[in-house]
């Protein structure tokens, strides 16, 4: 667990983002040290205010560092300089980091931000809620008939730390053969709409840009429904698991009735009919008896845990997912990956505040120097047999790093996030018109293979001993049954790191079961915190397959450290629940350390007060408005025209705030219901209050901020011509554009992959072809 060992990494940063990062790097031996104020973190005083002692979650996302306190670049500079790389939250204006790259040109500087370190929004006073509004995820998020909802847990935080660890472990790759250091720009906006959007413009781009006439919030059909003793959830993203659905609650009839009710427009429509007959069924049968029912029938199913329930699952206790803190004083998760079998875990507790008082000499670790200043994994090949989204998305971010990287699939069975364009059937090649497969898969070359049959199988382990990275995210008996086993591939190349993105993990009771991020957000606790008060749980919809992907794809990155180091390649398994768990973890550290059940509180948070979203004037236009400290209270106070309503004192204090937020949400929204929702939140935001107009992600790429950088990116495809697909949440100093192809279609480098590396002639080639082991157009559709 040391493959990080050597590196040194200075962290200048508050709350989540920023700690969760070098806490990746932490836990695989870096060494990590936290730069203070006198005051210490804020997360040190959180959730009571007041403490003697760290907080639980603050010792969570520290474990393992060393603490300094300092307050000027100009006392820290020369530890700064030490490091190999740093991650500061200190924003826009709070460091000359081009001047800090000029001192130190060999370190990778992380920079996160809210909005970035450039465009017009750069400045804007904000909190994770207007980031989640003004991404337009947030208006995709709930009923139609209900208020838009926001993903609760502060998601997008952790998915953005995710998303820097692997900026910044790829940076420092190539700083250590040499090449020059790096700022890397993470984004909180850019993370949120990347991660929860369902790439909902680029879908209405390949539309035609229909009129958005309704809402842009939906639930999904079935989703999570009540039962006898809690709650239980589904999701059912392809027809046969429909189908199965149906069979377990014994109404496959409603089909021969009625084939439409296939289509979740249908189910929606007709939402009270089918809640009455999905409901009758569930309500009279436990949790544990319709987990058990739909696990025999492979659909994708979970009970609807809390951070009491998520800790007595069965695949957890199984896994060896659970840790206490080095003083005891609580329960968390453990990394989501296996390296060789050995799962990351601390090596220590949480730092007392400045308790470093010496910093010892930092030697870093380089090669030789002179290397081309190209992309970090210029040179590295990567056979990538993911599909949908999560594996997807970490060769995605590896490709974007200069990786070569082969999307492989079969004409039998292609890569699933393609029939995601079903929409677009009566289109030729519909196939190649799916938002997420163009959005996750460029900059990749395209092969088909069947690894059904022993010449399929034959042609990828070739393709293994000329590879650096295998990775694969099906089912643990699919690779297990064509013998693609761990111990096979390194008898070919004992160089290679392979990787394996199961759901729920490669043992336990759970390992064959059927998952999808809905079914990770169900399991882990993110959907008990996401939801009005007055309904039920509901799914964040969106951050489990990127936040599998991230983590997926910093372990590949350690495990390429490590093989150069060793010149042994690895064994790694990453599960996507466990990903998931390690970002909702704030509720199992806050429930084992006091008691305390974290629920879903509609807009509302425990961090801001007043905090919701507001109807303003006009059809469905919403205002955002999030009040994080006293200051931004007097602000808002100052914008409204010092109304009498907010002269008690007690509301000058987050506690007073809380304890009135009924009455403070009725006054904001009088006023609001007679403003224009975004003339409004441009007066709250000149006054320093955290606002924003509630934006619709499927016009994202027309954001003023994400346009102005850039964020989504022109591509040319054979199919669907010229579209803009967004890129990945951060920017890299010497890189202005992420893209360099479109995804590729359906096998569209069979020869040129096979010939050039393989050695295969065309005669060779088209004699694969004829026999089905290769090819460019799915099975079954003739």
């Amino acid at each position: 667990m040391n493959a990080l060992r050597g590196v040194r990494v200075i962290e200048w940063a508050t709350e989540v983002s920023g700690p969760y990062c070098t806490k990746l790097f932490a836990d695989l031996g870096a060494e990590v040290i936290k730069i203070e104020s006198p005051e210490g973190d804020p997360f040190r005083r959180r959730p009571f205010g007041d403490r003697s002692d760290a907080g639980a979650l603050f010792k969570f996302l520290n474990a393992g560092k060393r603490s300094v306190v300092g307050t000027s670049l100009a006392d820290l500079e020369t530890l700064i300089a030490s490091a190999d790389v740093f991650v500061d939250s200190l924003g826009p204006g709070g460091l000359d980091r081009e001047a800090l790259l000029r001192r130190a040109p060999h370190l990778v500087i992380v920079a996160l931000s809210a909005y970035g370190l450039t465009g017009p929004y750069r400045d804007r006073p904000s909190t994770e809620f207007t980031i989640q509004a003004e991404s337009g995820t947030l208006a995709l998020r709930g009923r139609p008939d209900q208020p838009p909802i926001q993903a609760g847990g502060r998601v997008f935080e952790w998915v953005m730390a995710s998303y820097a660890a692997v900026a910044a472990l790829g940076a420092l790759h190539r700083a250590q053969l040499g090449g020059p250091g790096e700022i890397v720009d993470c984004a909180l906006l850019e993370t949120c709409h990347l991660s929860a959007s369902g790439f909902a413009d680029l879908y209405c781009e390949l539309a035609g840009r229909p009129p958005l006439t309704v809402p842009a919030r939906q639930v999904e059909i079935p989703s999570i429904e009540p039962t006898a003793d809690g709650w239980v959830g589904f999701n059912t993203n392809t027809r046969q698991q429909f189908e199965s659905f149906l069979a377990m609650i014994g109404r496959l009839d409603l089909l021969d009735d009625d084939p439409a009710w296939a289509l979740a427009t249908t189910r929606w429509e007709r939402r009270d009919e089918w809640n009455q007959i999905v409901r009758e069924w569930t309500t009279g049968r436990s949790t544990h008896e319709i987990v058990a029912l739909a696990s025999d029938l492979r659909i994708p199913v979970s009970p609807v845990n809390n951070g009491q329930t998520v800790l007595d699952h069965p695949q957890f206790a199984a896994r060896g997912v659970w840790g206490t803190h080095a003083d005891g004083s609580f329960t968390h998760p453990l990394a989501p990956y296996r390296i060789d079998g050995r799962r990351p875990a601390p090596v220590a507790g949480a730092p007392p505040l400045g308790e470093m008082t010496e910093v010892p000499a930092h030697n870093r670790i380089t090669s030789a120097a002179g290397r081309a200043p190209g992309l970090p994994l210029d040179g590295v090949r990567i056979l990538d047999a993911t599909a949908w989204w999560a594996g997807p998305s970490s060769t995605h971010i590896l490709a974007a790093l200069g990786a070569e990287v082969i999307h492989l699939e079969s004409t039998k069975h292609p890569d699933g996030a393609r029939m995601a364009a079903a929409a677009f059937a009566n289109q030729p090649q519909w196939w190649e018109r799916s938002g997420m497969y163009l959005a996750t898969n460029t900059n990749k070359r395209g092969l088909t293979l069947d690894l059904s049959c022993p010449e399929g199988r034959d042609l990828l382990f070739g393709l293994v001993k000329c590879s650096d990275i295998l990775v694969e995210n099906f089912s643990p008996r699919v690779f297990d049954n064509f013998a693609i086993t761990w111990e096979a591939v390194r008898e070919q190349n004992p160089r290679m790191v392979m990787v394996r993105m199961p759901a729920f993990g490669l043992d336990g009771p759970w390992r064959n079961n059927v998952g999808f991020a809905q079914t990770m957000e169900q399991m882990t606790g993110m959907a008990w915190v996401t939801g009005h008060e007055y309904d039920q749980p509901r799914i964040p919809r969106g951050p489990c397959d990127p936040l599998a992907g991230m983590h997926s794809a910093f372990a590949m990155l350690a495990g390429l450290r490590r093989r150069d180091e060793t010149g042994e390649g690895s064994f790694i398994e990453v599960s996507m629940v466990e990903s998931a768990l390690n970002a909702a973890a704030e509720q199992v550290v806050e429930f084992t350390a006091y008691g305390s059940l974290i629920s879903r509180l509609g807009n509302r948070s425990r961090d801001a007060a007043p905090q919701g979203l507001y109807e303003c004037a006009g059809a469905e236009r919403w205002l955002a408005i999030s009040v994080a400290t006293d200051e931004q209270w007097r602000q808002l106070k100052r914008a409204l025209g010092n109304p009498d309503w907010a002269d008690d004192p007690a509301l000058d204090t987050h506690q007073g705030r809380a304890e009135a937020h009924d009455v403070i949400d009725k006054h904001l929204e009088q006023w609001a219901c007679r403003h224009e929702s975004s003339s409004a939140a441009e007066l709250l935001v000149e006054h320093g209050v955290p606002a924003a107009d509630l934006a619709d992600a499927r016009v994202g790429s027309m954001h003023p901020q994400l346009a102005a950088r850039g964020f989504f990116e022109s591509l040319d495809h054979p199919v669907v011509g010229r579209h803009h697909v967004p890129a990945i949440p951060f920017k890299y100093r010497s890189v202005d554009k992420w893209h360099r192809c479109p995804a590729p279609t359906l096998g569209q480098h069979n020869a040129s992959i096979l010939g050039d590396l393989l050695g295969l002639d065309a005669s060779s080639i088209a004699a694969l072809a004829e026999r089905g082991v290769i090819g460019t157009r799915p099975g079954g559709l003739d």
